[in-house]
């Protein structure tokens, strides 16, 4: 077994002067390249099995990187560059009780190399130094029992141990070297929540190892233990994080140098800073700023030397917290230098930002909070009513540039410049005490100037539209006789459509035009277009409105209203011509009404054309309105007061399904003309208690792809576009249509972006990240039911910062003063900073389910060395070491996982490469997921689709429809989610008023593990696992959008912590269904599901025919597969695998006759039962023989799977991931592999396709290879088989029935499902070897097993299987498992 990929915690960050970042996740040291962008260079796994807690360079100053010089490389036979000579640096990697020593190796392509083996300690290793002025190697270390040793790295041997008198364990510790032995001081941090100060070295007879160092200082006040300790020289500064969630500065002066000195008699404590809300891990110095991070996912900037506050907030990281702190040196002068800040995740993820020690503002707009606003003192006459951004959509506009426009009760609209309020229209009495208002920026016509247009309704029907600029040039429209309820903009090019909703439903439209005279005055041209009519209902007008683009079918329109509806129009097209020449009036998609347009100065009469909805979902969210659509990138996205976003799409339907969805539709819905639909993918919710939902803004991605593009050398690109030139260009037109022509007939393949939410949450106007589960900004604004104004908002898209102006008390206030710059300098400065590697868990990984495997055409990139497989970002790895060029396919896994942090994550892993892409988040759960499974059809080899079903904590079950399918624009798979249903068993009481004032006298039932029973055309029915001791079977419908509970039954009384199912098929065709379920108390209940599978209706909850003790305690994992008995035996063989709380391997096998099998079996009270009774058990199960393992894992058995046929994978929280052998014999050790991933939970396995030839692929685990564990002669300590059968002897029934089955086989393909293990390793060990790794079965089947084996083996070397296995805990790791063919 070797590693493919893995996502661990990252656990230490070192810079590299501010050219490199050195990154450690498990045991891999990964080295990323910030210039010209940050980039993912190389990795290698230093640490075997140890966790990399540290990374020291050796004379990092002297370090001259040449990546980032421009010029090419010209090498040698030697490896040696002509022109330049490749630099390296030493580094000291420590992590647990190991040393490591590696170089980085900087020349035309960065390489990482092992210098020697690894140095294991006695003691866990805190902190580690180099002795500069030492000509040899040697290393300070700093171990958690309070000594310190020096460490000859040339011999791995202990020169001097030297311990302190207060021998207590210590939590963190520093260490402070400079040329020798007897100047370094020893700063710790022990259990006590003290600070030590004492020298290792001391001179004369203090230096002996046996006399123990007196304690020189000792600082005092933490409540906590210490987790992190840092010093500045230049300042005397020494910081400590803490457990008590605090970080102290202390004044202690000098400490180290030249004479080892120990600082201040007196050290005090400059500053005490309370900032986290949850311990803090790591703490840096910086001549003018404190940096900390902790478990609340939060990097702290202070100013300490200005008061002790919080100048910036980074934060990007997912549930978990920051587990790593690096800051680079800078560059700059010491007023104006610019740092980098690296941050490492609980979740996997390493982020970038860049800092500046000029910054003196006390909060960023990174802060989730602004509580200072500005009022800009409006002087107008009235009361403000409404206020809006003009030019608000530009993006070269800037704060500073922005012009607020403010309409009063007097119908008076004002505008705000450079400080001071200036009238800019007047409105006739008719608008006065009632108007609203919308602006927007289009160009002017055969033009490059911009105009901003205002609109102002008013109760009489009346529209002024007019220039911000020139206001005397307005024109008066038309809107009926009744109130304007609502005005809306919509941008199309060079002019712009207006929409007004007036009463009775109908909604205005107008497409406005500015043109520019040869007087360079402005002027309007406006047109009339065919009004919408609004299904009849209360609060029946437009609140929303969004133009798709234009189709062959004509223009499509998505409007929302008050009621909460979602409505389809369409606009032009064939249907609208031929029903017009028609004349169809009355059952058309057109009305006739008498209303005349009037369009400004043209005065003559316009026959209104009323539109109709194509479709329309009635109340889809709720009663309180839809406050906005929006559309990018082919997919729809809605936001109302329900406190939901919804993603859809516009679908188009065949006739019967437009007839089936009309006779289906909630009151309200109109006929589906058109063949098109609304079709709701998903529902995401925002925070509790963040009901009033405004809008989406797209979040802007990590790193954009033209910084990306960039990073790729010339000649790569130059090849790059040659080869893919035609290619490109067609994906690129079928792109950037997104939701033209006829992609909306081709369903809409639109990929989900991640947005953030904009609303109200109490008294606070929040932009919410629904994915991170942060606020990105929040303005104290007082709460809904306010006019309010967002800057920037420019092709909505969030850039990371932003400004708000709202009305409040007849008072005008921004969150930011308009006369400054709001922006943040360059992308790092963002909130989220860069990206290098995107984290997937903050919290553990309960579950895992393997949907299937695609395929894509790529650019195969031909790599020089494999030591450098980088398992951050296999793009820029192959950019980066780029030999030639060639197409080929690639294949990307596709994983969901389930975690403790409520979501649940939808992955892409790349295993030859080691790249792992987050595809998508789904965060719908309300507790930890604690089971998922799917059911997968594989259309094509570029995309698959799933019915995913996950279930955990409060009895909450999701169902989704994942379509998964390839992007060959950016190289990788994408995910498209759609919410099928949802349940809850409580969802009575949920749904209870005053619920409040009552006390729920039943706990809350957790789902613990669920499996499919069958997958029918109409229906899938699943099993689930329940704490409260039952065992459900549901009814998942995608067709009808519900789950249905079908029965339950307590049976086990006790908690049911799995289930597994099983099918059979006879030889007439009749299929049947086995349920195994397992509880607490060790037992598995067997179930015969066949009645209920046949029939969906039938709610009596059958009767469990059969129960195993198996376990002394609970059983937390089972594995059942089938075998079919030959004719003579007749039925079949179920094997049960286990494994259990008390770490106990169990195999039941168990012997099923068929109905009609009578009493072949040699059991007389088997009888015959017609098919018309339909019994509640068919089937006659009972056991045949149970095998134990009583220790097979030092831990709970927490996951078990099969692999392949015989070859079973159990994991542990003993991080140990074993291979077993089941045979009829029993049950064999075959290997065992330490795993980097903590608390296992989760395990997936598949088979992957054979390969030909007998290469091998050089790991970039490759220390590895000497911590598997492969079983050898005979059976461990521990592992011993203990066998028993209920009938007969040892193998009795079971051994023959076994070689029946196995008559037929050739003897070559008998020879080659047996429980060897590697070839190779079979060829050292001989023929004894192979003799005792075969199936004794077959080996007394006939006297040439050995040369059927040698046969087998070399067949091997030609076709290799592979298989994979998934671990999943605090991260997951991917293995890779040679030889799985049995």
């Amino acid at each position: 077994m070797e590693t493919a990929a893995l996502v661990a915690p990252v656990t230490a960050l070192e810079f590299l002067q501010d050219a490199f970042l050195l990154s450690g996740e498990g045991p891999v040291l990964t080295v990323y390249s910030l210039q010209p962008h940050p980039k993912a260079c190389a990795s290698l796994s230093v640490l075997q099995h140890y966790r990399i807690h540290g990374i020291r360079p050796r004379h990092p100053s002297a370090f001259q990187p040449h990546s980032s010089v421009t010029g090419s490389y010209e090498k040698k036979k030697d490896g040696l560059s002509t022109t330049v000579e490749p630099s390296f640096c030493d580094l000291a990697v420590f992590g647990g009780k190991a040393v490591r020593l590696v170089r980085l190796h900087d020349g035309e392509h960065l390489r990482l190399e092992i210098l020697g083996p690894l140095m294991e300690l006695k003691d866990w290793a805190l902190d580690v130094r180099w002795l500069s002025g030492d000509k040899h190697s040697l290393l300070c270390v700093a171990v958690a029992h309070n000594s310190v040793l020096l460490l000859d790295v040339s011999t791995g041997n202990a020169l001097v141990q030297r311990s302190c008198v207060e021998g207590c364990l210590l939590y963190s510790a520093l260490l402070l070297v400079h040329e020798s032995w007897e100047d370094t001081v020893f700063i710790g941090g022990t259990v006590f929540n003290q600070l030590i100060v004492w020298k290792p070295g001391g001179g004369g007879e203090s230096s002996d190892s046996d006399h123990k160092a007196p304690v020189e200082r000792r600082l005092l006040g933490h409540s906590g233990v210490i987790f992190n300790i840092s010093y500045l020289q230049e300042k005397g500064w020494l910081a400590s994080a803490s457990d008590d969630r605090s970080v102290r500065v202390w004044g202690v002066g000098a400490l180290g140098g030249p004479e080892g000195d120990c600082g201040d008699l007196n050290p005090a404590c400059l500053r005490v800073l309370y900032g986290h809300q949850a311990r803090v891990f790591s703490v840096r110095l910086s001549p003018g700023k404190v940096f900390s991070a902790g478990e609340d996912g939060a990097c702290l900037v202070w100013d300490c030397a200005r008061g002790g506050n919080v100048v910036r907030r980074l934060k990007g990281h997912r549930a978990g917290g920051v587990r790593a702190l690096a800051i680079s040196e800078g560059t700059g002068d010491e007023a104006t230098r610019a740092r980098w800040v690296a941050t490492g995740g609980a979740d996997g993820g390493v982020r970038l930002w860049r800092v500046d020690e000029s910054e003196e503002r006390k909060e960023m707009m990174e802060d989730t909070e602004t509580e200072k606003l500005t009022d800009l003192k409006f002087t107008g006459q009235g009361m403000p009513k409404v206020v809006c951004i003009a030019g608000g959509e530009d993006k070269n506009t800037g704060w500073s540039q922005c012009k607020f426009v403010v309409c009063t009760d007097q119908g008076i609209v004002y505008q705000y410049s450079d400080g001071q309020w200036e009238t800019v229209w007047q409105g006739s009495p008719e608008f006065q005490s009632y108007c609203v208002m919308e602006t927007t920026t289009i160009s002017v016509k055969d033009s490059t100037v911009k105009a901003n247009l205002c609109a102002v309704g008013n109760l009489s029907g009346s529209t002024q539209v007019f220039p911000i600029s020139h206001p005397q040039y307005g024109i008066l429209l038309t809107a009926g006789s009744g109130k304007i309820h609502s005005l809306i903009w919509q941008e199309r090019g060079k002019s712009a459509y207006l929409l007004a909703s007036g009463a009775k439903g109908l909604v205005y439209r107008w497409c406005i035009e500015v043109i520019l005279s040869e007087s360079c005055s402005l002027s309007l041209s406006v047109n009339s277009l065919p009004s919408f009519l609004l299904p009849p209902c209360a609060k029946r007008w437009l609140t929303a409105s969004v133009c798709l683009h234009s189709t062959s079918e004509g223009s499509l329109w998505v409007c929302g209203d008050r009621r909460g509806s979602l409505l389809l129009f369409q606009e032009g097209g064939k249907s609208e011509k031929e029903k017009g020449d028609k004349g169809e009036t009355d059952k058309g998609l057109l009305k006739q009404t008498e209303e005349n347009g009037s369009n400004g100065d043209r005065k003559n009469e316009v026959t209104d054309l009323t539109l109709e909805p194509l479709s329309c979902l009635f109340g889809v969210h709720g009663k309180q309105g839809i406050t906005s659509v929006y559309e990018y990138q082919g997919l729809l996205y809605s936001t109302g007061r329900d406190g939901c976003v919804r993603v859809f799409r516009v679908h188009p339907t065949s006739p019967e399904k437009g007839e089936e969805s009309r006779k289906n539709s909630n009151g309200g819905s109109t006929e589906n003309r058109g063949g098109l639909q609304l079709e709701v993918l998903r529902v995401q919710r925002a925070c509790k208690g963040m009901e009033w939902l405004e809008r989406v803004l797209i979040l802007k991605p990590e790193i954009p792809e033209e910084e990306e593009e960039e990073e790729v050398t010339d000649e790569c690109e130059n090849q790059y576009k040659v080869k893919q030139q035609n290619s490109t260009e067609k994906l690129e037109v079928t792109l950037e249509e997104g939701f033209r022509g006829e992609e909306v007939q081709k369903g809409n393949k639109g990929r989900e972006a991640r947005f953030a939410i904009l609303g109200f949450h109490a008294v606070h106007f929040v932009v919410w990240d629904p994915v991170k589960q942060e606020r990105l900004l929040a303005v104290p604004c007082g709460g809904g039911h306010r006019s309010w104004s967002l800057w920037p908002i420019h092709r909505g898209i969030w850039n990371g910062y932003g400004a708000l102006v709202f009305i409040k008390q007849g008072a005008v206030l921004a969150s930011q003063p308009p006369g400054e710059a709001l922006n943040l300098a360059g992308s790092a400065g963002r909130t989220g900073g860069w990206c290098l590697r995107e984290g997937v868990h903050g919290r553990g990984i309960g579950c895992v389910c393997r949907l299937g495997r695609i395929r894509g055409i790529r650019n195969d990139i031909q790599t020089g060395t494999t030591e450098n497989l980088s398992g951050a970002e296999g793009r820029d790895r192959f950019k980066d070491e780029v030999r030639g060029m060639e197409r080929d396919t690639e294949q990307w896994e596709i994983v969901v996982t389930g975690g403790e942090d409520t979501s649940l994550t939808v992955l892409a892993v790349h295993p030859h490469s080691g790249s792992v892409k987050v595809l998508s988040v789904i965060t719908d759960h309300i507790s930890s997921i604690r089971t998922v499974t799917a059911v997968t059809r594989e259309t094509q080899s570029q995309s698959l689709s799933a019915l995913l079903v996950s279930a955990g904590g409060r009895a909450q079950m999701q169902c989704y429809r994942l379509v998964i399918s390839y992007d060959s624009h950016r190289l990788a798979p994408s995910c498209q989610v759609i919410q099928v249903a949802s349940h809850r068993l409580d969802e009575q009481w949920e749904r209870r008023r005053n619920r409040h004032k009552t006390v729920k006298m039943d706990p809350e039932t957790r789902y613990m593990s669920v499996a499919v029973v069958d997958d029918r055309t109409d229906c899938v029915l699943l099993a689930l696992a329940c704490s409260d001791g039952a065992v459900r079977l549901f009814s998942v419908s995608e067709v009808k959008h519900q789950i249905v509970l079908l029965w339950e039954n307590f049976y086990h009384q006790r908690c049911v912590l799995s289930v597994a199912t099983c099918s059979l098929e006879d030889g007439k065709g009749n299929r049947y269904k086995l349920l195994f379920s397992a509880a607490t108390d060790g037992k598995i209940a067997v179930w015969d599901l066949t009645a209920a599978s046949s029939s969906s209706t039938d709610t009596n909850p059958p009767i469990p025919c059969l129960e195993i003790p198996a376990h002394q305690s609970g059983v937390n994992s089972l594995a059942v597969w089938a075998e079919k008995l030959g004719q003579q035996g007749g039925g079949c063989l179920v094997t049960v695998a286990s494994g259990g709380d008390d770490g106990q391997l169990t195999v039941s096998t168990i012997r099923v006759q068929y109905p009609e099998d009578g009493n072949t079996g040699g059991n007389s009270g088997l009888l015959q039962i017609s098919q018309q009774t339909q019994p509640q058990s068919n089937l006659r199960p009972h056991l045949n023989s149970q095998f134990h393992i009583p220790l097979a894992h030092a831990a709970p058995l927490t996951a078990l799977k099969l692999l392949s046929p015989g070859l079973m994978v159990s994991s542990s929280s003993d991080q140990r991931v074993c291979l077993w052998s089941i045979c009829s014999s029993g049950i064999r050790h075959r290997g065992a592999l330490y795993s980097h991933v903590a608390d296992a939970a989760g395990l997936a396995v598949w088979e992957g396709q054979a390969k030909q030839g007998n290469e091998k692929r050089k790991s970039w685990f490759e220390s590895e290879q000497d911590i598997a564990i492969w079983g050898g002669r005979g059976c461990q300590t521990g592992l011993e088989t203990m066998g028993k059968t209920v009938e007969g002897k040892t193998g009795g029934r079971f051994s023959e029935d076994k070689r029946t089955a196995d008559e037929g086989r050739e003897p070559d393909e008998a020879a080659s499902k047996t429980d060897d293990l590697i070839c190779k390793m079979s060829d050292e060990k001989g023929e004894e070897t192979a003799s005792e790794c075969r199936n004794p079965t077959e080996t007394d089947s006939g006297g040439t097993g050995g040369r059927n084996f040698k046969t087998s083996c070399e067949r091997r070397k030609k076709i290799e299987k592979t298989g994979w296995v998934l671990v999943c805990g605090q991260g997951f790791q991917l293995l890779q498992v040679r030889n799985t063919e049995r």
